[in-house]
């Protein structure tokens, strides 16, 4: 790809491009770029301009603007969720974003998402488990198994060390979808008969429900000494998984603790209950887990911020593969004031092309 120089362009890349580039590098390969991103542009939290994500809800689903910023580039993703969307032959989840330059407001980049997010998803909640679930964590639970699942199996088998995993879905085949998938990937497939079944001896528990309820998937009871609780369907008002009183009982991270409050787990608690931002254990300013019996839960919601990363990822290795096309998101012109001249349109023939003189010339004399 030569970008033109002279006139805004945008690289595009489309779904079928990313599933090249995910090829072409390995999807662990990718998962654990992104993980690297995202540890690095966290640990550099405070340079960049951050605010919730903005959502416009209905019965149906929600439909949301996640945008972020630092110094250099602007980013934004647009991202909806739909739970029934299935019934319809529909993703659950579908996501485009944008990078821009902050110094002119070029767009640069325009990708899908949806893979991508997948992956983000599944790289940030890796990236946590490294630093909250217990040394030596073997096994997984998976409680969903939906879309999200397979990324999480293969993020926690690369990063993290999973070795087993327990399954449970009440779409029983969706579960069959996900065991499928993984067969040769090294890891013990357990097919589960219910969450108690599932998470019963795990050491991780990763929740990827897609229901837009406030659900109690997991409950206290089934809560064992030591567990890491990665809870991912959690991540609008209205829509839980986890039973507050696991809450209550554990220390819980999050990304951005004023979305978080309005969408995440915690939506559930007082507002003083008390959370600890996950890129302040990074940057060693507070602790992850404190003991070996300590119960941890990362209340994922997803934030702007691992979608930057994402998406430079993305245009890192299209520009890299020689992967993507160049578009005109902006219109091509001569003359950056002439907006009008960019649509093409001549004047009728025979029209007469005076230029009137500026306010206040004085037109009486000509010699």
């Amino acid at each position: 790809m030569n970008q033109d120089t002279k006139h805004p362009t945008t690289v595009y890349l489309g779904a079928r491009d990313i599933a090249r580039i995910v090829r072409r590098k390995g999807l662990g390969a990718c998962i654990a770029d992104v993980a690297r991103r995202i540890e690095r542009d966290f640990l550099r939290w405070n340079d960049f301009d951050k605010s919730a994500r903005v959502a416009c809800h209905s019965e149906a689903g929600v439909i949301e603007l996640m945008p972020i910023a630092d110094a250099r580039d602007y980013a934004f993703k647009y991202v909806n969720g739909h739970p029934r969307n299935t019934l319809d032959g529909l993703p659950t989840v579908m996501a485009f974003g944008v990078l821009a330059d902050v110094a002119t407001g070029v767009p640069r980049l325009l990708s899908e998402l949806t893979i991508l997010t997948a992956i983000r998803t599944a790289a940030m909640s890796a990236l946590a488990a490294r630093k909250l679930a217990r040394a030596q964590s073997r096994s997984m639970a998976i409680i969903g198994n939906g879309a999200q699942s397979e990324f999480q199996a293969i993020a926690f088998r690369d990063l993290v060390g999973i070795r087993e995993l327990r399954l449970f879905d009440v779409d029983t085949a969706a579960t069959a979808k996900l065991a499928a998938n993984l067969v040769g990937q090294g890891l013990k497939v357990t097919v589960c008969t219910s969450t108690a079944d599932a998470v019963r001896g795990a050491d991780i528990v990763t929740t990827l429900t897609a229901d837009k309820q406030l659900a109690t998937i997991i409950t206290p009871a089934m809560i064992e000494p030591g567990m890491h609780l990665n809870a991912v369907g959690g991540d609008c008002p209205g829509k839980t998984e986890i039973d507050r009183g696991v809450l209550e009982g554990a220390a819980v991270f999050v990304e951005y603790e004023p979305q978080s409050r309005i969408e995440g787990e915690i939506q559930q608690m007082a507002a003083d209950f008390e959370v600890t931002e996950f890129w302040r254990v990074l940057a060693g300013e507070r602790p992850g887990r404190t003991s070996a019996a300590q119960v941890t839960v990362f209340d994922s919601v997803g934030f702007a911020l691992e979608d930057f990363s994402a998406l430079h990822f993305a245009r890192d290795a299209a520009a890299e593969l020689d992967i993507g096309s160049i578009i005109e998101l902006v219109p091509r012109s001569a003359d950056p004031k002439n907006l009008f001249g960019a649509l093409g349109i001549e004047a009728p023939a025979g029209a007469a092309r005076e230029v009137p003189a500026p306010a206040g010339a004085n037109l009486a004399h000509f010699g």
